[in-house]
């Protein structure tokens, strides 16, 4: 299964993935909006995002990483933002793909490490990160503030 990193020339192919992901989180926008979030993204150069395609050239699925420095480490780390792969491709190793090109990234650029949350109810999710080395964390609980 083909993942490479994301280019403006993969925007068509990856816009309709995110809307699938932000579905998928009840949380829908349009696609105009989810478009103009990944140009910035890009054109910034503020995260890494991942596409898996088939063998047609069918994207199945992405995820997308944004750097951040880990104070407790004294190194910098990668918070994984977002995986997501379409229903029909789930269960055939397309998300443990992207998983691994996110982690051969971190190791490329010298992070010590991968932090990613999910929803309580994501089991297949939970499943995969453990499965493929992740701990969950029992130590801190995460907050957030809404500023909307």
């Amino acid at each position: 299964m083909p993942v490479t990193a994301v280019t403006s020339a993969d925007l068509d192919q990856l816009a309709p993935l995110f809307a699938g992901y932000l579905e998928f989180y009840q949380v829908p926008r349009p696609l105009s909006d989810i478009q103009a979030f990944l140009e910035q993204r890009l054109e910034r150069g503020d995260s890494t995002l991942f596409i898996a395609r088939n063998d047609a050239g069918e994207a199945l699925g992405f995820t997308q990483l944004y750097p951040f420095l880990s104070s407790l480490a004294l190194a910098p780390a990668w918070l994984l933002s977002d995986l997501y792969v379409v229903p029909a491709a789930r269960r055939q190793g397309v998300g443990e793909d992207l998983m691994n090109a996110a982690r051969d990234h971190a190791q490329r650029t010298g992070a010590c490490g991968i932090q990613l949350e999910t929803a309580k109810t994501n089991l297949a999710g939970q499943a995969l990160y453990e499965r493929l080395g992740y701990k969950r964390d029992d130590v801190y609980y995460t907050y957030w503030l809404s500023l909307a």
